[in-house]
């Protein structure tokens, strides 16, 4: 069975998505922010990492490099619903160069989420 990891500091938006990934079918674990996300990705290491950007205490792209840094070749899925710009561009489009392998922009919907979850654990 095919494990995610969902980092989301908001408790609604990971229960919908757990509630989603385990109807279709995969094992889930969730953190409440960067820092929880890679104590639990060491101890388990799940098939795909889906991160949200804007979180307290260590965000998403702070985790991904230490995820990146670790793990080279981890599955991350970056998620946020901001629009904030960092240096001329957006936080979706710096996780990428991070080493984030897929966007989704909140809200997304729920067949755009399992197709993204499905296109990583199918590498």
């Amino acid at each position: 069975m095919t494990s995610v990891l969902v980092v989301d500091d908001e408790d609604q938006i990971r229960l919908v998505i757990r509630e989603a990934l385990e109807q279709a079918g995969y094992a889930v674990e969730e953190a409440r922010d960067g820092k929880e996300g890679l104590e639990r990705y060491r101890t388990n290491p799940a098939d795909v990492v889906l991160m949200d950007i804007l979180m307290p205490d260590q965000d998403g792209l702070e985790s991904i490099v230490a995820l990146r840094r670790e793990f080279p070749g981890v599955r991350v899925i970056a998620m946020t619903g901001g629009s904030n710009i960092v240096g001329g561009m957006n936080f979706l489009e710096v996780a990428k160069m991070l080493g984030a392998r897929r966007t989704l922009r909140k809200p997304f919907g729920i067949d755009a989420l399992l197709n993204a979850v499905a296109a990583e654990a199918a590498i």
